[in-house]
């Protein structure tokens, strides 16, 4: 999916530095388990959600293929 400057800016205000985030879906093998916990650090320019996760792994929220929620909330990112 192609990311716009609205989307990217909508994505940065939506996910700050600091937020809370539990993880909804991952498609990688090395993924946290669904229902891990986090806190975003940025959101870099293709759109995707950086987080250091409490279980300690560091992957990327993929924009269009991942998916993760605030803490709180009840829709998917």
């Amino acid at each position: 999916m192609l990311m716009n400057k609205k989307l990217l800016a909508h994505l940065r205000e939506t996910y700050r530095a600091g937020t809370r985030v539990e993880l909804v879906r991952m498609d990688d093998v090395q993924a946290p388990p669904i229902g891990t916990h986090g806190t975003v650090y940025g959101v870099d320019d293709t759109g995707s959600i950086l987080v250091h996760w409490d279980n300690g792994s560091g992957l990327n929220v993929v924009y269009g293929i991942d998916s993760c929620r605030k803490v709180g909330e009840r829709n998917g990112g």
